[in-house]
């Protein structure tokens, strides 16, 4: 069933600005944003605490069944840092952000994180984990790395997303 209005999936390791660059294309495309974080505390869909991480670890499946007729209804722009746990039909396109170590360790730092947890995020970076997640659970055909280094970065990916929206709404006026 093709959907009118697209499903975009915003994924990549923590401080890459996928919260700035969803909530920038939800206003400026009349897309919901859904950020799964605040899905899941809002819900209490939170399993545990991980100390090690200083990170809640959230219920995938309750948010997933919180989530399933939103989805369905298209037009929704996805927030998170995973993505393997969605079902692979919520999403007609999937952008992993990325950013240079030097700058995410920074961006990392002034977000108070430290310890295992900086450690873990920037070696998660390195190794193109999420990315690779990405291309693993999707059609790779529909998963896109973007660049988000700079103010320009992310400029370049609101239009470049922005654009993408334009051309799926079109083909699918009559979805």
């Amino acid at each position: 069933m093709k959907r009118r209005l697209p499903n975009i999936l915003i994924t990549g390791t923590p401080g890459t600005g996928k919260s700035t660059l969803s909530s920038e294309i939800g206003e400026q495309c009349s897309l919901e944003w859904i950020n799964v974080g605040e899905v899941a505390k809002s819900g209490n869909f939170v399993e545990d605490y991980d100390e090690n991480f200083d990170c809640h670890i959230i219920d995938e499946d309750q948010v997933v069944s919180e989530l399933e007729d939103k989805m369905l209804e298209g037009g929704k722009i996805v927030d998170y840092h995973g993505c393997d746990f969605f079902p692979e039909n919520w999403f007609d396109i999937v952008f992993v952000l990325t950013t240079d170590n030097t700058i995410l360790y920074d961006r990392l730092v002034r977000r108070g994180y430290n310890g295992k947890k900086l450690e873990n995020n920037i070696q998660c970076e390195i190794f193109q984990t999420l990315y690779d997640e990405a291309k693993g659970a999707y059609n790779p055909s529909i998963v896109f790395k973007l660049k988000s280094n700079t103010p320009e970065d992310m400029e370049s990916n609101i239009e470049e997303i922005c654009r993408w929206v334009e051309a799926y709404k079109s083909n699918n006026a009559n979805g």
